[in-house]
């Protein structure tokens, strides 16, 4: 599970680096469904962080790998 939510994160990374940030994946809880991203860059101190993490990372991650339930960030 952790291979494909990294493979969907990696379809989004070149526009999140377009702008100057990045997201790393952390952690993969496949028991609570939840993956723990990292913005960083730009996206680390970004007010619309939040937006492009729930807008775009979370949808795109849920499409590709239907058993994460929420994506969070720390």
């Amino acid at each position: 599970m952790r291979e494909r939510v990294q493979n969907a994160l990696d379809k989004i990374r070149p526009g999140l680096m377009a702008d100057g940030g990045d997201a790393e994946l952390v952690d993969v809880d496949p028991e609570k469904g939840i993956a723990t991203i990292r913005m960083v860059g730009a996206c680390g101190g970004c007010p619309m962080s939040t937006m492009t993490l729930k807008m775009g990372i979370e949808r795109t991650i849920r499409a590709a790998v239907p058993e994460i339930k929420e994506v969070i960030a720390v």
